[in-house]
């Protein structure tokens, strides 16, 4: 799992703009829903003793480890042109995603 610079960027913007504890994390997660089936979840949370940490672009990273089948290898991005919609996610896994990004299927 990966971080660009953008994306790393615009978690360290929220993190300062909201002034959230430095004991949260990046939790990267997939639940079910979406057109697709599962979708794609981003939050700050508390690190338990099962989450996986994964560390990209400085940044600590946590990861339920029933979710890692589905996360392995994606990149998550934040576009910053005019065009862009938020956080987006480049999953080598997905066998179909919807065509707003943030659903998928394996």
């Amino acid at each position: 799992m990966a971080l660009t610079e953008r994306a790393a960027r615009q978690v360290r913007e929220i993190k300062r703009k909201e002034s959230l504890d430095g004991e949260l994390y990046l939790r990267v997660a997939v639940e079910g829903g979406g057109c697709s089936g599962l979708s794609y979840k981003l939050g700050f949370d508390i690190k338990t003793d099962e989450d996986k940490v994964v560390e990209s672009q400085g940044m600590d990273i946590i990861i339920d480890p029933k979710h890692l089948m589905y996360l392995e290898g994606i990149v998550i991005d934040y576009p910053d042109g005019l065009d862009a919609r938020g956080f987006t996610f480049d999953n080598p896994n997905a066998s179909e995603s919807c065509g707003c990004g943030s659903s998928f299927a394996v």
